[in-house]
């Protein structure tokens, strides 16, 4: 009888073998296991920092030509001004807000507080005028009656904006944390590009993972474009068109829109009441100037998308625009970016199997 092999007939070497190979791969799980847990925290940082380092990189480049080449310097640069655009406009936002809380707490215990009556300019906003309308002419009336009446909703709607604001600010802190990322990713592109390559060409062999680290940045240009250009673009037409005309609350439905464009669902939800209210509140000509500047502009987005996304990539403008939907939908605003480039890399996975299979 072989020396490797026990009475019961199993080979002692395979065993060993075996009991050797599971416990490595044990302590490999354990090992990922948690180094995810100790990065997870940046996870949703770093995909940030990569996607504005993707969209800002253009411009560091373009700045780095004129301070002689200097990319730590340009990246530098291009990195505060971003923070200092967030961090700014937050922080008086934040202390605005503290500010009429306090004020407001104050007329409130004293008794001094006074609601003025309402412009009759609140009336004729689309949809829901009329209701605040009268709402705010009680308040007038009777402030205490109305405050004893809101009274549930009132406690509910400072609690959900104090948690808001607190959520907001983490956010902003987080976004920071994305930038100071961008920055270093900008300031070493060539590097970070390189070690992009070599995980991809890991994952997926020199074809194709040595084509999804360009890919993945050609995407993410394409979805900046296709989605969020055309969406400031319809945004941008559709506000003309709103306070050319003179809609109450014009810059609130703007950003409604906007909203809407990025989300990617039909801004016409929006602007197709607005229309009807603009031949209910003036004539018909220049209701229908309106409305046909305003379907025009809700609509633009049909005719944008095709010419600003999926430009210089061999990937079909439907595969990206479904895989920023879908991404949205399942991941949130991350997602409008992931889900395209998991969708175009898994397009060009599944044509390279069925060119495989037809050889």
């Amino acid at each position: 009888m072989d020396s490797n092999t026990t009475d019961t007939g199993f080979d002692k070497l395979f065993v060993r073998n075996m009991l050797e190979s599971f416990l490595r791969i044990g302590l490999v799980l354990v090992l990922l296991s948690m180094t995810y847990d100790i990065v997870r925290p940046f996870i949703l940082p770093v995909v940030w920092g990569s996607i504005i380092a993707i969209a800002a990189f253009p411009l560091t480049r373009w700045l780095q030509s004129k301070l002689g080449g200097k990319r730590g310097l340009a990246s530098t640069l291009v990195t505060l001004s971003f923070i200092l655009a967030l961090v700014i406009p937050s922080y008086l936002f934040t202390e605005s807000m503290i500010g009429a809380v306090k004020t407001l707490s104050g007329n409130l215990e004293s008794g001094s507080l006074v609601v003025p009556p309402p412009p009759a300019k609140i009336a004729e906003i689309p949809m829901v005028g009329e209701k605040a309308y009268d709402l705010w002419l009680q308040a007038n009336q009777n402030l205490d009656e109305v405050l004893m009446l809101v009274h549930p909703q009132l406690k509910a709607a400072v609690t959900k904006a104090a948690a808001a604001i607190g959520g907001g600010l983490v956010e902003v802190l987080m976004f920071v944390v994305s930038l100071l990322i961008a920055g270093g990713l900008m300031a070493y592109a060539e590097s970070s590009g390189a070690a992009a390559h070599r995980l991809f060409v890991r994952l997926g062999g020199e074809s194709p993972g040595g084509e999804w680290a360009a890919l993945s940045v050609a995407t993410v240009r394409s979805v900046l474009q296709g989605v969020v250009g055309v969406a400031i673009i319809q945004a941008i037409l559709c506000a003309i068109g709103l306070f050319t005309f003179g809609v109450p609350a014009a810059a609130v439905w703007s950003v409604v829109i906007l909203f809407f464009a990025i989300a990617q669902l039909p801004a016409l939800l929006i602007v197709a009441p607005i229309i009807a209210w603009a031949y209910s509140a003036s004539d018909g000509t220049s209701a229908t100037i309106f409305a046909v500047w305003m379907l025009l502009a809700g609509a633009s987005d049909n005719f944008l998308k095709p010419i600003l996304m999926g430009r210089g990539l061999d990937i079909p403008m439907p595969i990206i625009l479904f895989g920023a939907i879908g991404g949205m939908l399942a991941y949130g605003i991350i997602g409008l970016f992931a889900g395209a480039v998991l969708l175009s890399i898994f397009y060009k996975l599944f044509g390279e199997w069925l060119t495989q299979e037809a050889q």
